[in-house]
């Protein structure tokens, strides 16, 4: 339908069974294009469009918030990863 599309996914992506190369991204998007993404692995905001620019500046001044994501890989990825892998193996 007609209007505007704004959403924010979380996604946790690694390939070692050991976790040890896990990131976690966190991407904004409006109307499917990613205008600003945060990275685990630079551990700040990227702009990816001009919006997008100026909203990792606002981002990345807030230190609290970067510090709940820089946790996130062991707080959220590696936790669900390690319960959703095990409930794959044990079904294969």
């Amino acid at each position: 339908a007609d209007g505007y599309y704004e959403y924010g996914m979380q996604e946790c992506v690694y390939s070692t069974s050991d976790y040890s190369d896990m990131v976690l991204l966190v991407s904004y998007s409006f109307n499917k294009d990613v205008y600003v993404q945060f990275n685990s692995t630079v551990d700040k905001f990227v702009g990816l469009t001009v919006y997008g620019v100026k909203q990792a500046e606002y981002f990345n001044k807030n230190q609290a918030y970067l510090q709940q994501l820089k946790a996130g890989v062991d707080t959220f990825c590696r936790p669900n990863a390690q319960v959703i892998d095990s409930s794959v193996r044990d079904k294969a």
